[in-house]
């Protein structure tokens, strides 16, 4: 059984400092990640790295540019078709978000900038496209 100490207050920082550290939630329209600091490993919103399992982590900003490894429509649960995307970005963490434009015009390798870092309704950042795709009939 654990037992409180009334006189041992441990400081919690750099255990998981990228996921409840309030600062982290401050920093506006940016996309925060962390890092491991002993392998060197990328995540997003992780307790643990996926790689050593180590906790610590320390926060870092993304430069919000990144390329579509995935994309997919979803109809439901939504009055209109949408899109939702797996975008990795440069740092070299994958996040979960949303592609503006048409749903169909979004492929694997389009390049994206970050747009807004949460969507309103559903909390994922929200990417647009870098470049406008030259396909031809595709």
């Amino acid at each position: 059984m654990y037992h409180h100490s009334t006189g041992a207050v441990r400081p919690a920082a750099g255990f998981a400092t990228g996921v409840l550290d309030p600062r982290a939630a401050d920093s506006g329209d940016a996309l925060v990640f962390q890092r491991c600091n002993w392998c060197g490993t990328a995540m997003y919103h992780r307790l643990l790295c996926p790689v050593c399992q180590g906790s610590d982590l320390r926060t870092e900003r993304s430069e919000g540019v990144g390329t579509v490894r995935h994309s997919g429509v979803v109809h439901r649960n939504t009055p209109a078709a949408r899109n939702v995307s797996l975008v990795e970005m440069a740092e070299g963490f994958v996040v979960r978000g949303r592609v503006m434009g048409p749903p169909v015009g979004i492929h694997s390798g389009d390049r994206v900038r970050l747009s807004t870092a949460k969507d309103p309704v559903r909390g994922e950042p929200v990417f647009q496209l870098l470049d406008e795709p030259y396909r031809a009939w595709s």
